[in-house]
C-alpha cells in the first residue's frame, strides 16, 4: 500500500509541477505598430474668415477724413505638417454695388498687432485681384492662428475712389490660401 501512496504522490507531483511548466513557457508576446502620416495643410473650421463678414461704414465727414481699421480674431487657422505660406488676392478687381465699383486697393490687409500663433514673415497687402504673399515661411503646427486688420487709410477714403460715389453696400470677396513649401 505504501508503493501505492508513493506512485500517487508522485503522480499528482508530476501533474502539478508540469502544469506550473506549461503555464511559464508563454510570458511575452511582440505587436509590430505602424503609424502612417499623411502630408495635410488645411485652413482649419473655426477660422472666421470662413464665410466671414467685414463690414466698414461710412456715416459721417469724420468717417471719410479718417483711417478705419476692422480686426478679425482668428481669421485663419492653420494646421500644417510642413513649413507654409499665406497668400490672399481679391474676387475681382472693384468692389461692386450694381454698376458701381470702388477698386480693391482702397483696402490693405495685415497681421495684426496681436497676430495669434502663426509664426514666418507677414507683410501688409494692398489687396488685388492677383494673389500676394501675406505670411512667408510659417513653420508647421497645428491650430496655428492669425489675426487680421482691414484697413481703409484716410488718403484712399477721403479719395475719389471712394468720394462720389453712391451710397449703398459694396462687395468683393477676397480667398486666403495655404500652400505647403
Amino acid at each position: 500500500m505504501k508503493k501505492q501512496i508513493v506512485i500517487a504522490a508522485l503522480t499528482f507531483g508530476a501533474i502539478v509541477l508540469g502544469t506550473n511548466a506549461v503555464q511559464a513557457q508563454n510570458t511575452t508576446a511582440t505587436t509590430t505598430v505602424n503609424i502612417t502620416l499623411n502630408d495635410v495643410i488645411s485652413i482649419d473650421a473655426g477660422s472666421t474668415a470662413i464665410s466671414g463678414a467685414v463690414a466698414f461704414n461710412y456715416v459721417t465727414a469724420a468717417d471719410y477724413n479718417s483711417e478705419k481699421t476692422v480686426a478679425q480674431a482668428n481669421a485663419l487657422k492653420v494646421t500644417s505638417t510642413k513649413s507654409f505660406v499665406v497668400k490672399v488676392k481679391a474676387g475681382g478687381p472693384n468692389f461692386v454695388n450694381g454698376s458701381n465699383l470702388i477698386p480693391v486697393d482702397v483696402l490693405t490687409i495685415k497681421a495684426a498687432t496681436a497676430s495669434g500663433t502663426m509664426g514666418g514673415t507677414k507683410s501688409a497687402v494692398v489687396l488685388s485681384a492677383a494673389d500676394q504673399t501675406l505670411v512667408a515661411n510659417a513653420p508647421l503646427g497645428s491650430a496655428l492662428t492669425l489675426n487680421l486688420d482691414y484697413t481703409i487709410p484716410a488718403s484712399q477714403s477721403s479719395s475719389s475712389k471712394i468720394l462720389g460715389k453712391p451710397a449703398g453696400t459694396y462687395t468683393q470677396t477676397v480667398t486666403y490660401t495655404a500652400t505647403a513649401l
